[in-house]
């Protein structure tokens, strides 16, 4: 069966770029992948063939030879040195998907101390609005891993040194074939770091690292809200065999408060008022995050649920000298449990009173006159 041109394969036309020849390969060799497309001969075949192309036309020498002669370029091991003649792609495929994929597709990645590396760790600290307002320093214990001190996190005994991985020869990869198309691995032995410890630490086993109970000082910044994260970089367990440490997370939780809501830098609180100051008029002092005192200047005629704004008196912004804004809300409370003088103030009070003194009252009743006449 004659083959297929090789442009025509990729989906490309002959002025493609190397760019392009290699995302229209790319594409390709994810949807023809065997690892997708187990028991597809047919799917087996275009991923050979995709892949027979783009070793071709990635190359501008094999490219050249391909555009002047076509497939007869490399028949017979012609084309000089661009020809491949019985070339193995099965280790062509393996170099692709290194560049490509990485170890996900069989792809092979170089010995290292990355797997070795210690886990990440969460502390949950819990604080009062007041603290998150001016921040904090807080020691906090737990338990974690930390460096082993006899090999200094070597995991060898000390006056030896690791060798070289026995399954893998110290590549951290083993690889196998299925068919054409070879396989990497991360080696189960040593877990990619291409190391065995022959003689390990009598104080670790090995393992380079020890349990043993952490005390650290921690700083919280002003501003933190409820849930803020903060992350503190290489203060988690400690890694196996020299690996690089963890990271500590800390969750903050801030305690609700029995004055003030929250809402991002912003303050809420509600205030009642008597009657009596709410019509007439009057000044209050409030408290303020800070635990100082504002004062307020309530007009005369005051309505329930009226909202003054206090400018710079909220939460201070993490990033930033900025401030929140406090809101305080005005209920007016009406009294209960009235003796005889002030029920007869009342009852006087309204006697006297009038349509203007309650204009709110005189537009609702004049709207419900007008629905029951309609």
């Amino acid at each position: 069966m004659a083959k297929r041109d090789y442009y025509e394969v990729l989906g490309v036309n002959k002025s493609a770029s190397t760019d392009q020849i290699k995302s229209a390969y790319r594409k390709l060799a994810v949807k023809y992948h065997p690892d997708k497309n187990k028991g597809d001969k047919g799917a087996e075949e275009k991923f050979k063939e995709a892949s027979e192309a783009y070793h071709v036309l990635s190359n501008s020498e094999r490219k050249q030879n391909y555009d002047n002669f076509g497939h007869a370029a490399f028949e017979n091991g012609g084309g000089g040195r661009g020809g491949f003649g019985n070339f193995d792609f099965s280790n062509h495929f393996s170099d692709i998907f290194e560049d490509f994929f990485g170890e996900g597709f069989g792809g092979s990645r170089r010995p290292g101390r990355s797997n070795n590396r210690g886990s990440d760790l969460r502390y949950d600290l819990s604080i009062s609005l007041e603290e998150a307002f001016s921040g904090k320093k807080q020691d906090i214990k737990f338990s974690t891993s930390e460096k082993c001190d006899t090999c200094s996190g070597s995991g060898s005994k000390p006056g030896h040194q690791a060798g070289a991985c026995s399954m893998c020869g110290g590549h951290g990869q083993v690889r196998s074939s299925q068919g054409f198309f070879t396989v990497q691995q991360t080696c189960p032995q040593c877990a990619g770091a291409g190391e065995e410890i022959t003689h390990p630490c009598s104080s670790c086993n090995g393992q380079g690292k020890k349990q043993a109970s952490k005390r650290l000082s921690v700083t919280i910044p002003k501003g933190v809200d409820d849930g803020t994260r903060i992350r503190l970089s290489g203060k988690g367990e400690a890694g196996s065999r020299g690996g690089s440490s963890g990271d500590l997370y800390l969750f903050i939780n801030v305690h609700s408060h029995d004055l003030f809501k929250r809402s991002d830098e912003n303050l809420f609180f509600e205030c009642p008022v008597s009657i009596a100051d709410a019509a007439l008029g009057t000044s209050i002092e409030i408290p303020t995050i800070d635990g100082g005192k504002a004062k307020i200047k309530i007009p005369a005629g005051t309505q329930s649920g009226k909202q003054f704004r206090l400018r710079g008196k909220g939460m201070p912004h993490m990033r930033g000298n900025d401030f929140g804004d406090l809101y305080v809300q005005l209920n007016t409370e009406v009294p209960i449990s009235l003796n005889k003088e002030q029920k007869d103030l009342l009852e006087k009070f309204r006697q006297i009173e009038n349509e203007k003194s309650n204009p709110s009252i005189k537009k609702f009743f004049q709207k419900a006159k007008s629905f029951w006449k309609n």
